[in-house]
This record gives structure tokens, sequence and C-alpha cells, in this order.
């Protein structure tokens, strides 16, 4: 009898340690989600920061709307670029070699962007940035994945959309009201990414290291016959999303400037924040629905935010900008969701970035950089800034009723995309 009570107190004992070990286990899980969120939204920030001060370069190194779009082009290539190559890397070295890393090589580039003196300083630190943002973002995301499907699928989701919105404000603030606006915010996030890197050296590594890191670096795109249907019908809504984010990062701010007669910073983060922060709302709204209802209303809803900004500029309107912004935002988030496949074997990403949803990247980055160059090359030697984004809206709008054209006759949405 007495041997018996005492193996039930062991047996509760080991019953009690399994779920202090496991509590333990779900905090430092959070705790590391909770950082590597955080290393998102610093990212996405350190890429939308410049974008109010774009009109402060402009004025003193007196470069066109071209050079703008090219500066902002470059870093979406070199994104898409770094995502093809080092994608999978992680999966060989580890997630935490990756960020410590990419997180240093950021730190450089906000200081090579605090002291650029003139445009090649600035387009070699926007190069430089996408590659590492790119080769960051694929090691976070499969991280995030690995630590808890459900909880990192969401938060790769939403964070994007808090950083972009963020770092714009940031910037817009930090330039109208605190001295040295070329430097000041860059230097903060060179504090933010050395931090964020002391904290990564203390999280526990998700993989264990695996031969083949040189062959890893060879992109592989080749897409099973299953899928092309679904890529094809995705196609058109995933670029005409990234392509008017493009517009916003690119030309946003000369847009809002033109109608306001004179450039206003904190107006200009403040647009983009509208523009990103909604798309973050719209994923999380939608994150229960299904991937083909989800494409729909994105297509439906960047026609809709087009069509209002596009009246704006035509009216003069401000106000109705950043109604028609708002719109084109929920558009966005809901055009692309930002949802990542499920994991691989053995508890692995199996391969970070994995071939369709390389596709997804270059279907949309090519979106996110490629048309805004176009619209600087119309601004100066075509319609001028209104016509340029005319231009680009309708053909945008086009875009989005193509997909809605291809789904009533008859194709299937991205449902591959869940």
């Amino acid at each position: 009898m007495t041997q018996a009570i005492t193996r039930t107190r062991a047996d509760r004992r080991t019953v009690d340690a399994a779920a202090r070990s496991g509590t333990r286990g779900r905090r430092s899980g959070t705790a590391t989600l909770l950082l590597l969120a955080s290393l998102v939204v610093s990212l996405l920030a350190a890429s939308s920061a410049p974008t109010p001060i774009y009109a402060i370069y402009q004025a003193e190194w007196g470069f066109s709307p071209i050079t703008t779009t090219i500066v902002f082009g470059v870093y979406a290539v070199s994104v898409l670029v770094s995502l093809l190559i080092f994608g999978k890397l992680s999966d060989h070295v580890g997630r935490k070699p990756v960020l410590l890393v990419t997180l240093v090589v950021e730190a450089a580039t906000m200081i090579v962007l605090a002291t650029a003196g003139g445009v090649p300083a600035l387009l070699v630190a926007r190069i430089v940035q996408g590659l590492a943002t790119g080769a960051a973002v694929g090691a976070i995301g499969a991280m995030m994945l690995d630590i808890d499907a459900k909880r990192g699928q969401l938060a790769n989701a939403l964070t994007p959309g808090i950083g972009t919105g963020s770092g714009a404000l940031l910037s817009a603030l930090l330039v109208s009201f605190l001295p040295a606006p070329t430097h000041l915010v860059y230097y903060v996030l060179v504090a933010l990414f050395l931090l964020q890197a002391l904290g990564v050296t203390f999280i526990r590594e998700t993989v264990t290291r695996a031969p083949g890191a040189l062959a890893s670096l060879r992109p592989e795109i080749a897409l099973p016959r299953s899928v092309r249907a679904h890529l094809i019908a995705a196609a058109p809504v995933l670029f005409a999303a990234w392509a008017l984010a493009g517009l916003y990062g690119a030309l946003g701010p000369a847009l809002l400037g033109k109608l306001l007669g004179g450039n206003n910073t904190i107006l200009a983060g403040v647009l983009l924040v509208a523009f990103a922060g909604v798309a973050s709302a719209m994923v999380l709204v939608l994150r229960s629905v299904s991937a083909t209802a989800v494409m729909l209303t994105g297509s439906i809803t960047l026609f809709a935010g087009v069509a209002v900004t596009l009246a704006s500029l035509g009216l003069g309107s401000v106000a109705l900008f950043f109604v028609g912004t708002v719109i084109s935002g929920a558009g966005f988030g809901a055009g692309f969701p930002g949802r990542h496949p499920d994991r691989g074997p053995a508890g692995r990403a199996a391969r970070a970035v994995p071939a369709r949803c390389l596709c997804l990247y270059v279907v949309s980055y090519l979106g996110f950089g490629v048309p805004a160059v176009v619209a600087g090359v119309l601004t100066v030697d075509g319609p001028g800034l209104f016509g340029a984004a005319t231009a680009y809206g309708v053909a945008v709008m086009v875009l989005a009723l193509a997909t809605d054209l291809q789904h009533w006759c008859g194709h299937v949405g991205p449902a591959w995309v869940n």
C-alpha cells in the first residue's frame, strides 16, 4: 500500500513537472515569436523609412522622379533576388546564423544611408538592404512556422503591414520635428537592429544543420502541372496588388504633395500608415476565409480603391485621395494575405521558400518594383505625374478585373496558397 501511494505521488510529480515544462516551452516559444515578429516589423520599417525623405534628397541632389522610382525599384528586385538565392539557406546553416548576419548587414546599410552624399550611395545601400531583407524574412518566416505553425502563419501575415506603416510614420515624425532629418531615423534603426541581434543570440535554434548549403543557393521554381492553373488564376491580382503598393511607396508622397500644393512629410507618412495598416487589418479579418474568396475580395476592393483614388486626382481632393488609399489598402491586404506553406517532414521547413512560394514572390516583387520605374519614366517623359498615375491605376484595375473574369469563366482560385 505504501509503495502504491509512493508511486502515485511520483507519477503526479512527473505529470506536474511535464506540465511546468510544457508551460515554460510555450512561454519561451511565445517570446521567440514576439522577437521574430519584431524583426519583420523592423526590417519593413527600414524599407519604408526613406520614403518620406525622398523629397529632401530630390531637393538637395537635384534628381528627377525617375531616380526616385529606380531607387525604389532596385530594392524590390534585390529582395526578390535574395529570396530566390537565399530562401532555403537557413534550412542548412541554421536560422540563427542567417538572422545574425543579415541584422548586422542591415545595421551597416543604415549607416550608409545616414552618411549618403548622393544617388550612388543611396542605390548601393538599397540594393544591399534588399538582399539582407530577403534573406532575413525567409529565415524568419520558416522559424516562425518551426515554433508554432498556426501563430507563425498569422504573424507572418500581419507584421509586414505594421512594419511598413510604422517605418514611414516614424521617419516622417523624426524628419518633421527633430534635427538631422536625413540621418536620425537611420541611426535609430542601427541601434534597434543591433539590439535585436543581441536578442537572437539567446533564442533556441529550431533546425539541425544539414549538408547542401551551396546547392540550396540554386533557385528551383519548376511548378507541378497541378498548380500551374492556380498560379495563372492568382497572378493578375497578385501583380496588381503589389503594383499598387509600389505606386504608393514610390510616388504616393509626390501625388499627395501635388494635391496639397507642397510637400507635407507628416501626411505622407500617414498616407503609408493608412495603406499598410488597413492591409494588415484585412489579413486579420479574412484569416479564416477561403483563399478563393479572399482573392476575389481583393480584386474587387482593389478595383474600387483605385477608381476612388483616380477620381480624387481628377477632382483635386485630398480627402477623397485618403479614402481611396484606405480602400486600396484593404484590397492589397485581401489580394495577397501572406499565407505560407505548411512545414515539411521531420518538423523542418524542408525548403523555406518552396517552388510555388517562389513563383508567388516572383510575381509579387516584379509587380512591386518594375511598374513603379515605368511610372517614373512616364512622369518625366510622358503625361506627367497625374497622367502616369492614371495610366498606372487603369492598368491595376484591368488586372483586378481579369482575376474576376477568370473566376467567372471557371478557373479555380489559389487554394494551394493555404
